[in-house]
């Protein structure tokens, strides 16, 4: 794969800090870090929240994180990622990993760059010391280099 974190997540995909009134709403933060690098449609976002609705909150995927997402659809335009960091916590009703301060958000193109990125993301995830650097981490060139490792 030669594209780099910088093209799946680029700067107009985070929202840093952002106040969200519930889980809804923080999913469409992240719809909106999609959309606005390019990403997706609208659609998207609303096919992310039907995801939830229909699936229940397995997207908090660990505590204080939730890998918004859907399947690979025509509202997906391109790979790519959405950061959005909530200012306060919101509940997604998973009683293990309530509340969620950071919401990643997915869209995959097809399903080997849906895989792809998702990885990459666990790897940097799956380390406590990159999962805490991220909370405290003040810009996405930041955030980036902690995820590249």
């Amino acid at each position: 794969m030669t594209a780099t974190m910088q093209d799946f997540l680029p700067d107009s995909a985070f929202l840093l800090d952002q106040p969200a009134e519930d889980w809804k709403a923080a999913i469409r933060l992240a719809g909106k870090g999609l959309e606005d690098s390019g990403f997706t449609t609208a659609a998207y976002t609303d096919e992310m929240i039907s995801t939830v609705e229909k699936m229940g909150p397995y997207i908090v995927i660990s505590p204080g994180l939730a890998l918004a997402h859907s399947r690979p659809s025509e509202a997906v335009l391109h790979t790519g990622l959405s950061w959005v960091r909530l200012s306060t916590p919101v509940e997604f009703g998973n009683k293990a990993n309530d509340p969620v301060s950071l919401v990643i958000g997915l869209a995959g193109k097809n399903e080997e760059e849906h895989l792809q990125v998702m990885s990459a993301i666990a790897k940097a995830l799956s380390n406590p010391a990159s999962k805490n650097s991220l909370n405290d981490a003040r810009t996405p060139d930041e955030i980036r280099a902690i995820l590249n490792g």
